[in-house]
């Protein structure tokens, strides 16, 4: 009896142990780039170490075991997102003013073709077991399918019955995508380019940001100061918890979810401190502006794009005007 008291006792211990305290993560870096102050997604292939972030018109490439800017692919207008085909050797970048996708070579970085897509084609994102890319179309409210072997068109718009925001894979031919217009997620049918569900994530309000843990869960940042913890297989929500304003990213890393809260200049980081139990753990301070993140699964990383505020009138959003030749991209690590 008190030997299996004391192996209860032990497995206890560990679980605990598993769910210790929140490892501290700080700036510790500023990567200079400058030039035009206007950006949205970061992309982290950590398999080749590198970094690319969407900045105006051009993607700019950063090798992160140095973080040091490499090349820029140039011509990728109002570009937002990039998705990459490792097995394929190719990149894609989703480029919103000319409602197009730019594909490259992975190694020499050189232009290869466009792609036609729908209207402003905001996420994009890799599929590998049908091997498709897909943009998901603001201002169209659909998405666009391309066969990433071959560029050609597969289907030109798939209503998706709203304004489609960030997607993630689940590497079993599924991907989710946030609706803005709606509290809800859909689930793309890669395969057969179809919506095959959609589930509800209300509270959250226009969700944004939107990042996958390794077991599948979904995390949704939302413009009224929520995260939402989905699980996408049972279609519900699990946890819903409050983050900073002005957020338009989240990434996962190692059991955290980052909320990337641009308007208070600050991460709000989100862990499992109990099984099926998700808490705030920390907040870690950024600077104002950085509204967009990007994790290293590899080196345990956190990129966020951002720039220095001045002074003056505000725009639409209520944002300052921002400084010339400000823009870098912010390294969070522990």
């Amino acid at each position: 009896m008190k030997k299996t008291l004391l192996l209860v006792l032990a497995a206890l211990t560990v679980i605990a142990i598993a769910f210790a305290a929140a490892p501290t993560y700080k700036v510790t870096n500023k990567i200079k780039i400058g030039g035009a102050n206007r950006w949205d997604y970061a992309y982290v292939d950590s398999a080749n170490h590198r970094l690319y972030v969407s900045h105006t018109n051009q993607t700019e490439v950063i090798d992160t075991t140095t973080d040091k800017v490499i090349g820029t692919i140039p011509g990728t207008t109002g570009v937002h997102g990039v998705a990459i085909a490792n097995d394929l050797g190719k990149g894609f970048t989703s480029d919103g003013g000319d409602n197009d996708v730019t594909v490259f070579d992975l190694k020499t970085l050189k232009v290869l073709g466009k792609v036609k897509t729908g209207q402003n084609p905001d996420a994009i994102i890799y599929e590998p077991v049908s091997k498709r890319v897909y943009t998901f179309n603001g201002r169209g409210a659909d998405a666009t399918a391309i066969d990433a072997v071959t560029d050609a068109v597969i289907a030109a718009s798939i209503p998706v019955g709203g304004k489609p925001e960030f997607a993630q894979i689940d590497g079993k031919g599924h991907i989710y995508v946030n609706n803005e217009d709606k509290a809800e997620i859909f689930e793309v049918d890669a395969k057969n380019a179809l919506i095959a569900k959609r589930y509800s994530i209300a509270p959250c309000d226009s969700p944004s940001g939107l990042a996958i843990s390794p077991k599948g869960l979904l995390f949704s940042v939302c413009e009224n100061k929520l995260m939402i913890v989905s699980d996408p297989a049972a279609g519900k929500v699990l946890a819903t918890l409050p983050i900073g304003q002005g957020a338009d990213g989240v990434a996962f890393d190692d059991g955290y979810a980052f909320s990337a809260n641009g308007a208070d200049g600050n991460i709000t980081m989100v862990g499992e401190t109990s099984p099926g139990k998700w808490e705030v753990v920390s907040t870690i301070t950024t600077q104002r502006s950085a509204r967009t993140i990007a994790a290293d699964a590899k080196a345990h990383k956190l990129y966020l794009p951002g720039a220095e505020y001045g002074t003056g009138d505000k725009d639409k959003k209520g944002r300052p005007p921002v400084l010339p030749d400000s823009f870098m991209i912010m390294v969070v690590s522990r």
